[in-house]
């Protein structure tokens, strides 16, 4: 980084800073996850469609005939009560039923049978076998089980789609950083306010301190500080003059700009970041749903028993109902009741308890994918570090202490709207009163504090003055720190160095992450010399340095080509196209809409240390999603043996009714465990 850039420079009077307040995030959710199976579905259709399926349901058990543990024949005895079934059971059908219908047709059009072929498959055998023995067919109907299925399908779909982060946000949360409108400078001198649309290239620009950039472009004319932190990654104001690029989205500091428009529309830096997010999004490698894996699974079992089993007591002779029966109680065993919540459940609970633990989980995929997390790349302005500038050492020359010479210098910046000024003011609590405050444009200030004049200068003043530094605080620029050097009647008094505060908490977060045996990464937009003296505080071994926003999603790609799983920690639009080539992308929740609306998990306390956190959530989080699919599916090995009648010569038979209550006792068992996951 150019020395200038951490010169104390450019420094005027800052009156009337109206800096925009950041905006708030509120984006509405988009269901882009899972696009096929969901198509046509939004969260709240699928909530609509299960609470009017299960206010259906109970009428349904209580007309339906020979329920499991009901001595009674019926809990609700009516006329045609066969036919008022026939009719509830259809509504549900179709209108409950729909989502996976549908699903189905796609699923079968693209030839990766999944969840929605196996549920339809269900329904429709419980729907058409019950419907058959209103009609005529020898056999109880299992309309109750075709309804409590299609309500806890219902359920676990609308749960998942509302666990479900809205990734196309992120795009959405690029504009709200642009300003409103543009000051567009006429030829005649006049100024008028104007869409940022209507901006071309050549255009002159005024930005007042205070204000964003509203374009890409050149200062023509005026000097100032502008705060690029969010955008570049860069941690220290850049000194702005004639001549000097600015990006559109920047906050402009203490001095007014002329700035003429050089780039527009799809050209601008934030277009083309909006552009990397958009693309790493869409090629992003999303590990097939472990749900939908098993699904796959049973419903060959299901399809494959069922027919194996109508062949198989056929060719020995049984008559037709009782092979229907017996193929009936398959399809119903490998009905995925638990399976359909086995995943969900756990989603929805780790949800929940991330929640408490200052985690916002936004795509449950990020659990499957932070398990195997062998590396995480942490950007350094605002995650590390508090992305704003602070005291870092004092040198105090003569009888004066460090603290005194603070004091002085907090007295004289106290005057001044400067990031660098507001930093040394907040130091001291208690300050002299100074007068006759005056800036120095390119040099610093000065102000009468106990009738002694105290200037506060760059090192580029401290030359034209004819005032030699000390060794001592030429020093304190190591590191690239930026040094300011306060002068007390024209003598050297001290020297004070600022730099980006790293925040307290950051060595636990790398110590807890290399005792999970995974390696941290330093990426980051700011100089090298910053960013190794933080990576060295912190015990980071491995960085990256003056990378610019394309280049970050190229790092991480880097990365990701050894073979490792990558989590990428940021708080920047800088980091925005990063978070989503990462593996798991990982956002500060103090950082931009942008950020947080592009990452997978988001740290609402804003604490690193909970990346480690995240981590550990993630890995028991897989666990019971193991457990659950294990259990959900695990007793088919025996329960579709029996019911296609391997135990009949013994004696032993699963009805349809006992393979619906088997059903049901898996559910309950699938939702304990998940349940468990909280302890």
């Amino acid at each position: 980084m150019a020395q200038e850039q951490h010169d104390h420079a450019d420094r005027e009077s800052h009156e009337g800073h109206g800096g925009e307040s950041h905006e708030a995030h509120g984006s509405e959710s988009h269901e882009a996850h899972d696009r096929g199976r969901h198509e046509g579905h939004s969260v709240a259709d699928f909530g609509r469609r299960f609470w009017v399926s299960l206010a259906l349901t109970v009428p349904v058990i209580a007309l339906s005939p020979h329920l499991p543990f009901v001595q009674a024949e019926r809990l609700v005895d009516i006329p045609g009560a066969d036919y008022v079934l026939f009719a509830l059971a259809t509504f549900i059908y179709l209108y409950g039923g729909r989502p996976f219908l549908l699903g189905l047709v796609r699923e079968l059009r693209g030839r990766r049978p999944g969840m929605m072929t196996l549920v339809a498959v269900a329904i429709t055998v419980a729907y058409a076998y019950s419907t058959a023995t209103v009609f005529g067919l020898a056999g109880m109907p299992l309309y109750w089980e075709l309804a409590t299925l299609v309500d806890i399908m219902l359920l676990g779909h609308w749960v998942e789609m509302r666990s479900v982060g809205a990734a196309s946000a992120a795009l959405e949360s690029l504009a709200r950083l642009m300003p409103q409108a543009a000051h567009l400078l006429r030829e005649d001198g006049t100024v008028v306010d104007v869409a940022l649309e209507t901006l071309a290239v050549g255009d002159t620009v005024l930005v007042r301190p205070g204000e964003k950039v509203p374009a890409d472009g050149e200062v023509a004319e005026g000097e100032s500080s502008v705060d690029e932190s969010l955008l570049t990654g860069e941690s220290a104001p850049v000194a702005k003059r004639a001549g000097d690029e600015v990006i559109g989205g920047a906050v402009n500091g203490e001095g007014s700009l002329t700035v003429t428009v050089t780039r527009t529309g799809a050209e601008s830096f934030l277009s083309q970041v909006a552009e990397l997010v958009r693309e790493a999004q869409e090629s992003k490698s999303r590990t097939q749903d472990l749900a939908d894996r098993a699904a796959l699974v049973l419903t060959l079992v299901a399809l494959g028993g069922g027919a194996t089993t109508l062949a198989a007591w056929l060719a020995l002779g049984r008559e037709l109902p009782f092979a229907i029966e017996r193929t009936v109680a398959v399809m119903v065993i490998a009905c995925p009741h638990a399976l359909g919540l086995a995943i969900p459940l756990v989603v929805a609970v780790s949800t929940a308890a991330g929640a408490r633990r200052g985690l916002l989980v936004r795509d449950r995929m990020a659990f499957e994918n932070a398990r195997r997390i062998g590396a995480v790349v942490f950007d350094k302005t605002g995650t590390l570090t508090s992305g704003r500038f602070g005291v870092a050492e004092v040198v105090a020359l003569g009888d004066r202490t460090g603290s005194e010479v603070l004091a002085l210098a907090a007295a004289v910046e106290a005057l001044s709207e400067h990031p660098i000024a507001r930093a040394i003011a907040a130091e001291v609590e208690r300050r002299a009163p100074a007068t006759g405050f005056r800036a120095l444009p390119g040099r610093g200030v000065e102000a009468i504090v106990d009738g002694a004049t105290v200037a506060v200068v760059s090192p580029g003043a401290m030359a034209e003055r004819g005032v030699a530094a000390t060794a001592e605080a030429s020093a304190l620029a190591e590191g690239g720190r930026t040094v300011v050097h306060v002068l007390v009647d024209g003598e050297h008094a001290g020297a004070i160095a600022l730099a980006d505060v790293v925040r307290p908490e950051s060595a636990e977060a790398v110590a807890g992450l290399r005792a999970l045996g995974i390696e941290p990464i330093m990426l980051t937009g700011d100089s090298r010399v910053v960013a190794e003296r933080v990576a060295a505080e912190l015990g980071i071994t491995r960085v990256y340095a003056e990378v610019l926003p394309a280049d970050k999603a190229a790092t991480v790609r880097e990365v990701r080509s050894a073979g490792v799983v990558v989590a990428m920690v940021g708080d920047g639009v800088n980091d925005a196209p990063a978070l989503a080539e990462a593996d798991v992308g990982i956002a500060i929740g103090a950082g931009t809409d942008v950020a947080v609306a592009t990452a997978d998990v988001v740290l609402v306390r804003s604490d690193p240390r909970d990346v480690a956190t995240a981590i550990g959530l993630a890995r028991a989080t897989y666990r019971k999603m193991l457990q659950n699919l294990v259990w959900a599916t695990g007793y088919n090995v025996i329960a579709i043996p029996l019911a296609a009648g391997v135990g009949y010569s013994a004696g032993i038979v699963l009805s349809p009714a006992a393979g619906a209550v088997l059903m049901s006792l898996s559910t309950v068992v699938v939702a304990i465990n998940a349940r468990r996951l909280r302890v």
